[in-house]
């Protein structure tokens, strides 16, 4: 039996911050990730972490966490503290874009998931923001999923960050982030059947 190794890098929402279950979207895609190997998942979060301090951390951190017999993979999970710090689109779509090169060069096979809604006050630049990675992503074949356009007006995910912080989802917001991932190439992108879920 091989092993397939994921490192999740990303801020406060690849931990699961917020929700009651500890799992966060990215426990409930693991639980349902189907396969024949060993799934290993590490989680490398910083909460408040801009695609700037990311680019500067992953490579040595999930470098010591890979297994050189193991099917090592990196899931970039990006958040909306690019907004908070003033960082430009340039900036923001340059940083994404040196993490995928070089995670590229190391054969690192990469999936990006985007920021999803958060203050609705941030919409407009925060849909700018995930469609600027998504264009990054798109252009270096990397999978990408977008979980800010089917949530911005999704009914349950704003209740749930209504009920809580107005930041960090609860379950039922997780719960959703999970299904968008688990449903835009999460399976094809490791081999694995669409049924596997």
């Amino acid at each position: 039996m091989g092993e397939t190794r994921l490192v999740v890098v990303g801020d406060e929402l690849v931990a699961g911050a917020g929700d009651p279950k500890a799992l966060g979207w990215v426990g409930r895609v693991a639980a349902r990730t189907r396969t024949d190997d060993r799934l290993t998942v590490l989680t490398l979060a910083v909460p408040g972490e801009t695609s700037t301090a990311l680019g500067q951390r992953w490579d040595d951190e999930v470098t010591r966490r890979l297994a050189p017999e193991a099917d090592n993979r990196l899931v970039v999970g990006l958040g909306r503290a690019d907004l908070a710090a003033g960082l430009s689109l340039a900036r923001s779509r340059l940083n994404l874009a040196n993490v995928l090169d070089v995670a590229e060069q190391r054969h690192i096979p990469a999936f990006v998931v985007g920021p999803p809604p958060g203050a609705t006050a941030e919409g407009e630049r925060l849909a700018e923001l995930s469609a600027a990675f998504a264009d990054v992503a798109t252009r270096r074949r990397v999978p990408y999923v977008d979980t800010y356009s089917p949530l911005a007006a999704h009914e349950q995910w704003l209740g749930d960050l209504a009920a809580g912080d107005g930041v960090l989802p609860g379950q039922a917001g997780y719960g959703l982030m999970a299904w968008l991932v688990l449903h835009t190439g999460w399976h094809a992108w490791l081999g694995l059947p669409d049924d596997a879920a």
